[in-house]
């Protein structure tokens, strides 16, 4: 790990603090839990975007499609 610096205000440090008290957690677990989520968010909102710029090619392309007749059917190798 590697420590860094942020400057909170008084009231979210209070409010992360009382977060950590009722979670029993200290005040570096709990923000780097939260630090996690928002990242793993950001993450799906950008593959999210990506797979949305995509959703027309892959509805109306022919050589996207042409393998969709074996949806559903079971692979054997």
């Amino acid at each position: 790990m590697e420590r860094v610096q942020i400057l909170l205000d008084p009231e979210q440090k209070r409010i992360l603090n009382k977060i950590a008290k009722q979670e029993k957690r200290n005040f570096s677990e709990l923000v780097r839990k939260m630090l996690d989520e928002q990242i793993a968010n950001h993450q799906k909102s950008v593959l999210a975007a990506a797979a949305q710029a995509l959703l027309i090619d892959y509805t109306k392309d022919e050589d996207l499609l042409a393998f969709t007749v074996l949806d559903g059917e079971d692979f054997h190798a």
